[in-house]
């Protein structure tokens, strides 16, 4: 426990004087004697009464005093609480693959479905924000706690061509580094390229070789426990690997030295079928050739309509979250309402002056009541 006005602690020296007071009152009482014809006569008549309580207003005054005093302290203490309960930002996966329909009914209208749910399921006063990346990532509502705003949003999601993990991770650094002040913003050195689309984040330029960014730094994560963690947290749903743009890695290094945890879910089977999106979902767009069209291989190296659990859950251990798999909606829908039970870490620094002030009260009260209900004679 910390204080702010220790100084004031000071002023709990009187309560030991106070106690030698009261001790001085009581010999002084015991040593006056009334001359009474028959002792024994007194004894009866006097009603029989614990010798404690007769104390009990004195002790209750002192610890009512104490209270007061430790609170015009301002104490502090350090709680765990729910990063939850600070911020959420959900960094979702809206690529061509998300049309697979091993998910039923499709992979983007499950996630979309599980998301309204963990939406709706969170305290009113938990701010939430919406990422959306697939050939670049943007931010689509800032943190809130106005649900019909996300609501709209996840509603009208519709995919593009690529996925972006790296840059969705920074974007939602970004996110958190506008509402908490003790968040640096994410910023690699790189700038984006000429042909980057709208709202892209640094680090989306054309891959180098082996996936990286050309350009993309070589940060090295921190040391676990050496930054303390943000109440804020990034869950990131993807159902692929990474194409474009800063590798997820370097991403997940400058979460880490921002103290933004990633809790990534790779989403989806390993035997991706057809790839089938309402006209809503595509939103116009018509994806050809033999990706998009109904072939699902990939590449020789890598099949980038398989989430790549490897490397989210590298994120996960970089970053301080926890990595999960949903294979189905179902699976989902657990995750995403486990989700909470896995963020509570966070410590916070609470003061706790009312609620000693309101326990001063209550044993004043106390002790009034026992001052009436509980003459004083001696035991």
């Amino acid at each position: 426990m910390e204080f702010s006005w220790p100084a004031l602690l000071l002023l709990l020296l009187v309560l030991p004087a106070a106690v030698a007071g009261y001790w001085w009152v009581l010999r002084r009482r015991r040593r006056r004697a009334v001359p009474y014809s028959s002792v024994a006569l007194i004894r009866a008549a006097a009603p029989r009464r614990a010798g404690w309580r007769r104390h009990a207003p004195f002790a209750l005054l002192l610890a009512a005093l104490a209270c007061l005093t430790t609170a015009a302290a301002r104490p502090q203490v350090t709680l765990e609480v729910p990063s939850s309960g600070s911020a959420v930002i959900l960094a979702l996966d809206v690529s061509g693959s998300m049309c697979s329909t091993d998910v039923d009914p499709n992979r983007l209208t499950a996630a979309q479905n599980a998301v309204r749910q963990f939406v709706k399921a969170q305290d009113g006063s938990t701010r939430i924000g919406l990422v959306v990346f697939s050939g670049f990532a943007q931010l689509t509502v800032a943190p809130t706690t106005q649900r019909d705003d996300l609501y709209s949003a996840i509603d009208a999601l519709t995919v593009g061509r690529g996925t972006t993990i790296g840059a969705a991770i920074l974007k939602s650094v970004d996110a958190i580094a506008q509402i908490d002040s003790n968040v640096q913003p994410a910023d690699p050195g790189v700038a984006a390229s000429p042909g980057s689309a709208p709202g892209a984040t640094p680090g989306d330029a054309a891959p180098a070789p082996g996936g990286g960014s050309a350009a993309s730094p070589a940060p090295v994560a921190p040391k676990a426990g050496s930054v303390p963690y943000a109440p804020e947290i990034v869950v990131l749903l993807t159902d692929g690997a990474n194409t474009s743009g800063i590798t997820p890695l370097d991403a997940a290094a400058i979460a880490a030295q921002r103290g933004v945890r990633v809790f990534p879910i790779g989403f989806g089977t390993t035997n991706p079928a057809p790839l089938v999106c309402t006209a809503d979902q595509l939103g116009g767009q018509s994806f050809g050739g033999p990706r998009f069209g109904g072939g699902i291989g990939g590449t020789a190296r890598r099949n980038f309509l398989v989430a790549d659990d490897d490397t989210l859950k590298a994120v996960a251990a970089t970053t301080g979250g926890t990595f999960f798999s949903a294979s189905d909606a179902g699976q989902l829908n657990r995750v995403l309402a486990d989700l909470p039970r896995h963020v509570q870490v966070t410590q916070q620094d609470v003061e706790v002056s009312a609620e000693l002030a309101g326990l001063a009260v209550i044993l004043l009260l106390l002790a009034g009541w026992a001052a009436v209900r509980w003459s004083t004679f001696p035991a």
